[in-house]
């Protein structure tokens, strides 16, 4: 069964479906290798972020075993379990980067003199869990629901507080699992810092600059990629 070019709607979820008819044809044995994901984007048209979603899915899903710096392993041929109608991560991530920079902006304005302090903790809360190797997500989502707070609009927040819990689905946390360390939340926390000192400026366009680079920065790191044993070799020569 050759790949059919993917058309732009869900992507990652065509993708999958896609991969999925290949395996379960025995197109790729149980025990064998998928392409690299730099391959797989080129043969189906699409990015290499929407294919890592893709395989984030059938990982999720029990299909196959992504290793990183060793391949794609297929370890399935039937799905342990059936994922819901969930938007991709990377997908999200955009979404919240068109809303939480202007929400970010907006903060700057606010005359609210416990919003600062607020995002201060929210940071310090970051920083113990880190320090402690617990997963900072709760300070974390303190930080960018104050900020969507202080824009005094009920729905917004609601909008933000549902793409940030997001992050609790199957594939957000699988995607986590594989390309957050502590190294990349201390840059995060760095980022939120420079976002808390725009807004202690009253400085919207500062503000609105240090969210979108922190979001873009977030977008990169989960989009960072998986090396395969031939793309490893070639990127020593």
């Amino acid at each position: 069964m050759p790949f059919q070019p993917i058309e732009p709607r869900r992507i990652y979820r065509q993708i999958a479906d896609q991969l999925r008819q290949l395996i379960q044809s025995g197109e790729f044995a149980v025990g064998s290798r998928l392409p690299p994901e730099r391959d797989l984007a080129v043969k189906m048209g699409v990015s290499r972020p929407s294919v890592r979603e893709a395989l984030i899915a059938l990982e999720v899903q029990g299909l196959i075993g992504v290793r990183v710096g060793s391949g794609i392993v297929v370890i399935g041929r039937e799905p342990e379990r059936l994922l819901d109608n969930e938007h991709g991560p990377l997908e999200i991530i955009r979404a919240r980067q068109m809303i939480e920079s202007e929400l970010a902006a907006t903060a700057a304005l606010s005359e609210d003199n416990t919003l600062v302090p607020d995002l201060e903790e929210a940071l310090r809360e970051m920083e113990r869990d880190i320090a402690s190797q617990t997963l900072p997500i709760n300070g974390d989502r303190n930080f960018h629901m104050r900020i969507a707070q202080a824009a005094d609009n009920s729905p917004l927040l609601a909008i933000v507080t549902q793409l940030f819990d997001e992050r609790k689905g199957p594939l957000f946390a699988r995607l986590g699992s594989h390309f957050e360390r502590e190294t990349t939340w201390r840059q995060a926390v760095a980022e939120h810092r420079a976002v808390i000192k725009a807004i202690e400026r009253h400085d919207p366009k500062a503000a609105r600059a240090a969210m979108t680079g922190h979001l873009e920065n977030s977008h990169t790191r989960f989009s960072a990629g998986w090396s395969s044993p031939n793309e490893q070799e070639t990127n020593k020569r």
